[in-house]
């Protein structure tokens, strides 16, 4: 009976996950939808903020994508007329706002208390697995294939040349080499490396004649300025942080040749784009978050073992010890790898 719900839909709404580094690792299941459901429409619901991820190329290809806005999204998913909605998200809210919008099938994970507002529920799996297999699961206990594969986003040309040109107003030269940076992190500031060491790791590339580029969203500005006032004397970067929305970022991404990264959405969406990644872990755990993407051998986590970690506390109630025992020399190493 389940499996002939899910056979029988045509059209099918997925509520991707709100944040960017989420609906990156949600890729490979959404790929999962999209080959099981080859013959109906698929329209994907997501923040404003995230919404543009599908405009590149990803496994999804959805034939539609609707930016989210809180106070109407019931009456968006009225009017998108589907048979079922797959909720990514584990809210209460999500599920109460589908149900309120008359979508007859609901799936997802029962959790937050939503149980009895889906049609089919599917139990969350037990211990630490990494989110990619997270979202997995739930398209397979609906009786999907859904095999393993990574994150994969292509950037199409229109993004990189947009990329390219925010890259040329800023000053760089169009084949000099770029090594991106994601200094900030949404989540708190636990989960920041030192803007000192970013900067001295940025200084001694810059000193080589390689570009340090910083990135990320208009809260990270701070950082930003905290980075560009520890620079030596003489040493440069370009700071691009809240100049890039997500098409913008993705083109830059793309003319990276490494990208050093806290654990954020950059940091996902890199590893997706096939960019090596140096990723600093401190008090959040790599085992569910680290980056993935098709270039696995290029993905080096960074991380040092000290009693409290993973925490998952947005500000340390210590001394940091998880992030300043990550010193400039480590990252730095990992970046030359690949330069």
């Amino acid at each position: 009976m389940e499996e002939q719900r899910v056979a029988d839909v045509r059209r099918l709404i997925v509520r991707v996950p709100n944040w960017l580094g989420d609906a990156v690792m949600a890729l490979p299941a959404l790929g999962a939808l999209r080959r099981h459901f080859a013959g109906a429409h698929l329209t994907i619901v997501a923040r404003a903020s995230i919404a543009p991820l599908f405009a590149t190329e990803t496994d999804a290809r959805p034939d539609a994508v609707v930016a989210a806005a809180r106070e109407t999204e019931r009456d968006q998913l009225r009017e998108i007329q589907s048979d079922a909605i797959l909720l990514f998200t584990n809210s209460f809210r999500s599920a109460w706002v589908a149900r309120r919008a008359g979508v007859a099938e609901r799936w997802g994970y029962r959790t937050s208390g939503r149980g009895w507002l889906l049609t089919r529920g599917v139990r969350r799996p037990r211990g630490r697995i990494h989110m990619t297999q997270y979202y997995l699961e739930l398209v397979r206990r609906l009786g999907i294939d859904a095999p393993d594969t990574p994150p994969r986003v292509t950037v199409p040309p229109a993004l990189r040349a947009r990329g390219e040109a925010l890259l040329a107003d800023a000053g760089v030269a169009a084949h000099a080499p770029v090594v991106g940076f994601a200094p900030g992190a949404a989540y708190g500031r636990a989960k920041r490396w030192p803007p000192d060491r970013v900067a001295a790791v940025a200084a001694r590339l810059d000193a080589r004649g390689i570009v340090p580029v910083l990135v990320g969203a208009s809260d990270d500005r701070g950082t930003g300025r905290e980075i560009e006032s520890s620079l030596p004397a003489g040493a440069r970067v370009v700071n691009l942080i809240g100049r890039t929305d997500l098409r913008a970022l993705a083109g830059v991404l793309a003319r990276c040749r490494a990208f050093v990264s806290n654990d954020s959405g950059a940091m996902h969406l890199a590893a997706a784009i096939g960019v090596p990644v140096a990723a600093i872990f401190g008090p959040t755990d790599e085992r569910v978050t680290a980056p993935a993407g098709p270039r696995s051998a290029d993905l080096d986590v960074i991380q040092r073992d000290v009693f409290c970690r993973p925490c998952l506390l947005r500000e340390c109630p210590i001394d940091h010890r998880c992030m300043k025992r990550i010193q400039v020399d480590d990252v730095l190493a990992s970046v030359e790898r690949w330069l």
